[in-house]
């Protein structure tokens, strides 16, 4: 027969977890308020900036499988494992084809401003009255 119970702690996932949950949402939290300092700081240039928010997501990702997900080299979780690990590469080929494609879609799709009209060679002389 089975019950239910409202208390969150005494859920079976969550026992069998112990302490996982608790570990892996305070590192993401913690890492995440990382990536949010790096960035109001503007602690590095563009590119160092968008190389170090991918290494904390790319950590917080690795913490998150391993004590969330339990994904390990086990006999029961290995096919599990190798699934996402064959998944990341799509996934960011995704990702960049995505941005590839919309960085030039502006100028593939928007009108150009008419910058190239000349101006009146000689302006007409303000009056003072």
């Amino acid at each position: 027969m089975t019950h239910t119970t409202d208390n969150a702690w005494e859920h079976p996932e969550v026992q069998l977890a112990g302490n996982g949950y608790v570990v892996a949402f305070v590192v993401g939290l913690v890492l995440m308020g990382l990536s949010l300092w790096i960035v109001r700081g503007h602690m590095f240039a563009p590119t160092g900036t968008a190389a170090a928010i991918s290494a904390l997501a790319a950590v917080a990702a690795l913490v998150q499988c391993v004590l969330l997900l339990h994904m390990t080299v086990s006999r029961t979780q290995v096919w599990q494992t190798v699934a996402l690990v064959l998944f990341i590469p799509l996934f960011a080929l995704t990702i960049g084809l995505t941005s590839w494609m919309f960085h030039g879609l502006y100028r593939r799709t928007m009108l150009m401003p008419a910058t190239h009209v000349a101006a009146p060679a000689t302006a007409t002389p303000a009056r003072a009255d």
